[in-house]
């Protein structure tokens, strides 16, 4: 196969390429409101259908208790061929607010060389570009199969937190066993600096709730003699970290797999500017844990994050009282290896030991969190996306990690499989706000890269 062949063909069918994108970005596939469920069913729909012209001899619409996901499956020819599952999903997040968009969110634009519509980087646009890549292998090389066998798993509750997802996983592991998991839902660091995303980190979160008197008490009468819940989460919230900044949790970093020295390299010839970072972050300073460069902190170091505390009066004027209660919310993002659970272990204990006498504190945690997700640097699937990106991008390709979470982390888990991404949204794209958008010709060259993968994957040991 001449790469040339693949570029020409990619070029040739941009019209057609770009009008079937178009129709389905038009469905308002928004998980997340229930009166959207019957456009999200219908994005489902046009994604089977699309992957049945492509080819695919099987396509099934997968039912959840939440949104449906759509798996589709083309053998090899080669039984022996390794097998790939693609990962992505079909849902959008929400457009509002609707009044910030230049254009409607669901009636697709392509001005320049920009398409502006919700979905067209998160994430239609990037599971888009493999069927027109796997086409463009097919017809250039006159296969009637691809080199290896291709899973699609397309979920429609990713924008809602994947609820239903992981027990979709398990009850359905034995259709998506395979030997790598590619996931099309991440970006690069630039147009011009073409990079592959090598990890993600975890999370799990919290509300802490601290009681003290039952009724609110007059400060001046009872101020400085029992003990006051706000104080005690002040105090609690400081006591998180210590001077460092690090994370004053017991056994809290034991489980972390430090940065190599090569990772800290790779990171350090990424082009960052930390002014232009700062600008984005709309900050004055960066702040962190100690010993670290900013990226490395965002990408390879786990945090705890203080999200709101309230309690007792905040309406205009005074009120001098000693509050009954007192509110946190508090989360971790978890870096390889650590364990969400045990997390949550570590903070309850904290809680438990950090409240003074006469303060009942409660943790409530918000689901059993999301495990962190590391692709080694010398993981074969990894060099062979490496090799199709820097095929298809006719330069090299870097390394990040994203200091976000998602689903991947229980890919590579209930299916024993490791993950690499293949994305190719910039961080300009806006992808949960108004005015989203992706640069059209890199979903051309993301095809080209998808065609060129599965050859490269052909070759890797089972």
């Amino acid at each position: 196969m001449a790469d040339s062949d693949v570029k020409q063909w990619v070029q040739a069918h941009r019209d057609e390429f770009l009008a079937d994108l178009v129709a389905w970005l038009k469905i308002p596939s928004v998980s997340a409101d229930p009166q959207r469920s019957g456009d999200v069913a219908g994005s489902a729909q046009w994604l089977a259908g699309a992957l049945r012209q492509t080819g695919f001899p099987t396509v099934e619409i997968w039912p959840t208790p939440g949104a449906p996901a759509v798996f589709a499956e083309w053998p090899a020819a080669d039984p022996s061929a390794p097998a790939v599952v693609v990962y992505g999903h079909h849902d959008v997040q929400p457009v509002d607010p609707e009044e910030l968009w230049e254009t409607p969110p669901f009636a697709p634009e392509l001005r320049g060389e920009e398409l502006f519509g919700r979905g067209t980087a998160d994430d239609k646009g990037q599971v888009a570009f493999h069927l027109l890549g796997l086409r463009a292998l097919l017809e250039t090389t006159g296969a009637t199969a691809p080199p290896v066998t291709l899973r699609f798993l397309i979920e429609g509750e990713e924008e809602s937190g994947s609820p239903h997802f992981r027990r979709l996983l398990e009850q359905r592991r034995d259709r998506l066993r395979c030997d790598v998991v590619v996931v099309s839902d991440t970006g690069m660091w630039g147009r011009d600096t073409p990079t592959i995303c090598t990890g993600m980190r975890g999370m799990i979160d919290c509300q802490v709730d601290l009681h003290g008197p039952d009724v609110d008490l007059h400060s001046g009468s009872f101020g400085g003699a029992v003990p006051n819940p706000l104080q005690a989460m002040a105090d609690l919230v400081a006591g998180l970290h210590d001077e460092g900044r690090r994370v004053t949790l017991a056994g809290f970093y034991d489980a972390v797999r430090p940065v190599s020295d090569r990772e800290r390299e790779l990171i350090a010839r990424l082009p960052y500017d930390e002014a232009e970072w700062l600008a984005q972050a709309a900050s004055r300073a960066t702040f962190g844990e100690e010993g670290f460069s900013t990226l490395e902190r965002v990408w390879t170091r786990p945090t705890c994050e203080v999200h709101g505390i309230w309690g007792g009066y905040t309406g205009p004027g005074h009120k001098t009282i000693v509050p009954t209660d007192a509110h946190a919310k508090i989360s971790f993002r978890l870096v390889a290896d650590q364990e969400p659970l045990e997390v949550r272990k570590a903070m309850d204990a904290y809680v438990a030991s950090a409240v003074p006498t006469g303060i009942d504190a409660t943790v409530e945690w918000f689901g059993d969190g999301v495990r962190p997700c590391l692709t080694p640097l010398d993981e074969p699937a990894l060099k062979a996306t490496t090799r199709a990106m820097e095929r298809a991008f006719g330069r090299e390709v870097l390394y990040t990690r994203e200091g976000g979470s998602g689903p991947e982390a229980d890919l590579a888990q209930v299916l024993e499989a490791p993950v690499v991404f293949l994305g190719v949204g910039l961080p300009e794209d806006q992808i949960h706000a108004p005015n989203e958008r992706v640069v059209f010709p890199l979903l051309l060259t993301g095809a080209e890269a998808a065609a060129y993968l599965w050859d490269e994957l052909a070759t890797m040991p089972r």
